[in-house]
């Protein structure tokens, strides 16, 4: 529960008595990770900042090091990786998770922990809000929307913004997400996560600048695209088996019902199968079929399990409200 003490300000509440955690990404982002850190520092004096270096060979961790940051490091090439460390080794009641590249708004920090808090959220996405016109790309812009809009008709009700690096999460939500993916697919995952077990979760609109000189994006547009794209499949496939299996092997099902019709209209008509492959061919595709739906309804029941045992996790962790009101 939220604080009874006559106080409605419930981030200054968790700031006060609670812990929170900014975890900080890092890939070769030395002209940017000093701004980084001291911006959170400024925002959120209360908050511990890990900086992960990811095998940076241009000064980051030094820089985040100067600047105060806890730095830390990953060997394991790939953003999903140093999240799953992160998510791993940082013990907090509030993570704030955000790009090392000075390009998200820290003082918004703030105001997402004040929604999480006060509206008995498990994560709150960042909606960004360009300032500049070079923050955000066009192409990167297509494809969130696309991206965005499969996720939604996947897996329902989605996110404004489902590829945000800023977020802010309960430890609840991290400490029960399995971490999968190796690189930039861990938005993806992080938002399929959330839908899958229908957490409470918020957006919010943030400032998005351009990255500061000397800094250059990791992402490529088509290669991280098609990654994003195959995750999402991946994750329909674990997710969604009895739709996927059962879609197919309907589609067999036609293909074998269209195939056979002549077959069966010439026996009736002279009492004969003249076409005997294509009548072997038909009976095969209707086998397929009924393998397909069957194994969609094996992998459903093994998908459920999978969902209880993720459900079991997430609640067996107290929202962080509620950890402050017991101690």
């Amino acid at each position: 529960m939220l604080p009874t003490d006559g106080t409605n300000d419930a981030a200054a509440w968790i700031a006060g008595r609670g812990r929170i955690a900014v975890l900080v990404p890092c890939y070769n982002e030395a002209a940017a990770i000093g701004r980084v850190v001291a911006d959170f520092e400024a925002a959120l004096p209360e908050a511990a900042i890990y900086v992960y270096d990811n095998n940076s060979t241009d000064g980051t961790a030094e820089a985040a090091a100067k600047a105060g940051a806890s730095v830390r490091l990953e060997r394991h090439q790939g953003k999903g990786r140093v999240v799953r460390r992160m998510f791993t080794d940082v013990d907090a009641d509030i993570y704030v998770l955000v790009d090392g590249d000075a390009t998200y708004d820290a003082p918004s920090a703030r105001a997402m922990i004040q929604k999480l808090v006060d509206e008995r959220l498990d994560m709150v996405c960042a909606i960004r809000v360009d300032r500049e016109q070079a923050a955000y790309r066009p192409g990167h812009r297509f494809g969130n929307r696309l991206l965005t809009g499969f996720v939604a008709h996947v897996f329902g009700q989605s996110f404004t913004d489902m590829l945000s690096g800023y977020r802010v999460f309960t430890r609840r939500f991290v400490k029960s997400f399995p971490v999968l993916s190796g690189g930039f697919e861990i938005e993806t995952e992080l938002t399929v996560h959330a839908l899958e077990l229908e957490l409470p979760v918020g957006e919010l609109p943030t400032p998005y600048y351009a990255r500061p000189e000397g800094s250059a994006s990791k992402l490529n547009t088509w290669r991280d695209g098609y990654r994003i794209l195959r995750t999402i499949l991946r994750l329909y496939r674990s997710e969604r088996p009895l739709p996927l299996f059962s879609g197919l092997g309907i589609a067999l099902a036609i293909a074998s019902v269209g195939l056979a019709i002549p077959i069966v209209v010439t026996y009736l008509q002279e009492g004969v199968v003249p076409r005997l492959p294509t009548a072997v061919l038909s009976t095969g595709l209707m086998l397929l079929a009924f393998l397909a739906i069957a194994c969609g309804l094996i992998l459903d029941t093994v998908t459920r399990g999978r969902r209880e045992l993720k459900l079991l996790a997430y609640l067996a962790q107290r929202a962080p409200a509620e950890e402050r009101r017991r101690s």
